[in-house]
């Protein structure tokens, strides 16, 4: 327990991160911002695109962020609660948090603890689809002690219980807004999904779906001297060479996110003096998501679902572990990504006391060894080289989103993969619909209506509990859930549940890391995830911009506010 407390400490200690002295609300003019994954909603509660996240994260606050260096501070909330400060009981099952007195939505009206709980109620509603359900495992209730005290009870002891209302994937919403928008109603309030009032320090101007957001200043932030911008332009779509370009070359915009650019290219527009390349590692791994069931379109609404019966050929471990072994990895990171990339074997690659060695064997390719386990499953080649059994060939659909660097990847992998006699069809998608929130779209990756799907993923934080939950059972993209949740390969293990049911009330860190990585390993050596590299976090940032530090840990834009221009 003494070392759990010391961790808690550590991490609610305030940040040391230095900001500069801020000029008064909106002087510094307009803010452009370049996103080439394109905004479709608004509500993070209803989108896994981090975009989507990312962007709502300068209209809506939890109560509390995580700052660069991994560490909490609070933003809706007084002070982090610890055990120490009686905020967190010692038996670690509640969790209290005192609210800002100062604090109004962006409408004016008050800000209270009836929003946050009536936030958890949205999320945990079983008739809707919320994709930070597992930031709220365990919760049993949330209820307000005051107008400014929230107390959040769990089923079991807690030993981390910042999962909830902790990050930009689980902020507070306002309940006179959302709350004819519960359960199964959540994706058809349009006019809320896409204009939330917000405590943030930006409104929403105008918002048009998969094209351009546009915010002003929060005339009721709780901070007088913030945002130093007045607006905020936050331009999507388009491919991540061209937003990286708008502002290392041609200065049009002040902020690329998310740089995916060959190194060569990325030194050539480096050269123009107009911007400088902002990084750091943190938990994105960019992998390949194994479909576990059938995704074939006579299947109606069972497609891509457990009730559709499993994949025909994915199905057998020693194709998706065939799959794996093909791949040199070493090769990706040197043409895709250089010095921001490197390979992991793990979808759980950091913090270091989390990150397994026992799957290590991915680093170097093995196409032989691929070709013989395909050979002894009875998976043999037919007069075209393509392996086929039973009448089934090993014939793969690979999708991703539209980047030349994932294009590239794509390339490389289905070359590899014809080595071993697996025949590839590659697929890309613009990112806007690919990571976004239209229940309609057949081609978002929640619904994986495909054989294989690449994308990057992280979490908030420094600790992976929620993170790993993803895999549970229940957080199966289905109809019944509107498509929302985060287990893409549709892993369903009864083992894996009890080991992240066992993290959640684990105290020991040791003991936690232990967990995590028998989950990693499980998810690794059944080969339902097939990590590719652990990817350093890149973005551009104007020479122009000042007090722009990039977060591994929440969303890049969570301290907006704090952003200058330079003189």
């Amino acid at each position: 327990m003494r070392k759990l407390k010391t961790l808690i400490m550590a991490t609610a200690a305030a940040s040391t991160f230095a900001t500069a002295a801020l000029a008064e609300r909106g002087s510094d003019g307009n803010l452009n911002i370049a996103y080439w994954q394109a905004v479709s909603i608004l509500n993070p509660y209803l989108s896994g695109g981090t975009k989507d996240i990312e962007a709502s994260s300068l209209i809506l606050d939890p109560l509390a962020n995580y700052r660069p260096d991994g560490s909490m501070e609070p933003a809706l909330a007084t002070e982090i609660p610890t055990i120490e400060n009686g905020g967190v009981s010692e038996d670690l099952k509640s969790i209290t948090w005192k609210l800002r007195d100062d604090v109004v939505w962006s409408d004016g009206t008050p800000f209270t603890s009836a929003d946050v709980v009536f936030s958890a109620n949205y999320c945990l509603d079983p008739e809707g689809g919320c994709n930070a359900a597992s930031n709220f495992a365990d919760v049993e209730s949330v209820e307000a002690v005051d107008e400014h005290t929230v107390k959040i009870n769990f089923s079991v002891a807690k030993p981390f219980p910042y999962g909830p209302f902790v990050g930009a994937t689980a902020p507070v919403i306002q309940e006179a807004q959302f709350k004819d928008c519960m359960g199964a109603k959540a994706p058809e309030c349009t006019e809320a999904n896409f204009g939330p009032i917000g405590t943030g320090p930006f409104v929403v101007d105008e918002f048009r779906a998969n094209d351009v957001v546009t915010y002003k200043a929060n005339e009721n932030y709780r901070d007088p001297a913030q945002p130093a911008f007045a607006t905020v332009v936050l331009k999507g779509g388009g491919d991540s060479a061209a937003t990286t370009r708008s502002v290392l070359e041609t200065g049009e915009f002040d902020y690329a996110w998310n740089v995916q650019v060959e190194p060569e290219v990325l030194d050539q527009m480096m050269a123009a003096g107009k911007g400088e390349i902002i990084s750091a590692f943190g938990t994105s791994v960019e992998r390949l998501m194994v479909q576990l069931t059938n995704p074939d379109p006579a299947l109606g609404d069972k497609r891509a679902t457990i009730e559709g019966g499993p994949h025909p050929f994915l199905s057998d471990k020693a194709v998706r572990q065939a799959l794996s072994m093909a791949i040199d990895r070493d090769i990706l990171v040197e043409v895709g990504y250089g010095p921001n990339g490197q390979v992991t074997c793990n979808v759980l690659p950091a913090p270091e006391i989390y990150a397994s060695t026992a799957n290590d064997a991915c680093k170097t390719q093995d196409v032989e060894g691929a070709k013989a386990l395909l050979d002894e499953a009875g998976w043999v080649p037919g007069s075209d080289g393509i392996r086929e059994k039973d009448g089934v060939r090993l014939s793969i659909l690979y999708q991703t989103s539209t980047n030349s660097v994932r294009q590239g990847t794509q390339a490389l992998i289905k070359q590899m993969w014809q080595e071993i006699g697996v025949e590839t069809e590659l697929r890309n998608i613009d990112a806007g619909v690919f990571f976004g929130g239209d229940q309609s779209s057949p081609d978002t990756f929640q619904k994986f209506f495909a054989d294989i799907e690449m994308y990057t993923n992280n979490f908030d934080g420094t600790d992976p509990e929620a993170y790993m939950g993803n895999w549970v059972c229940s957080e199966i993209p289905s109809p019944a859930n509107q498509w929302i949740g985060n287990n893409m390969p549709r892993f369903c293990s009864e083992e894996y549940n009890a080991l992240s049911a066992e993290m959640g009330k684990t105290a020991s860190i040791e003991k936690r890391a232990e967990l995590a990585k028998k989950m990693n390993d499980m998810l690794m050596q059944e080969y339902v995830i097939i990590p590719l590299i652990h990817r350093g976090r890149v973005s551009a940032a104007s020479n122009t911009l000042g007090n722009v530090v990039l977060n591994p840990w929440d969303s890049e834009l969570a301290f907006a506010e704090e952003w200058t221009r330079l003189d």
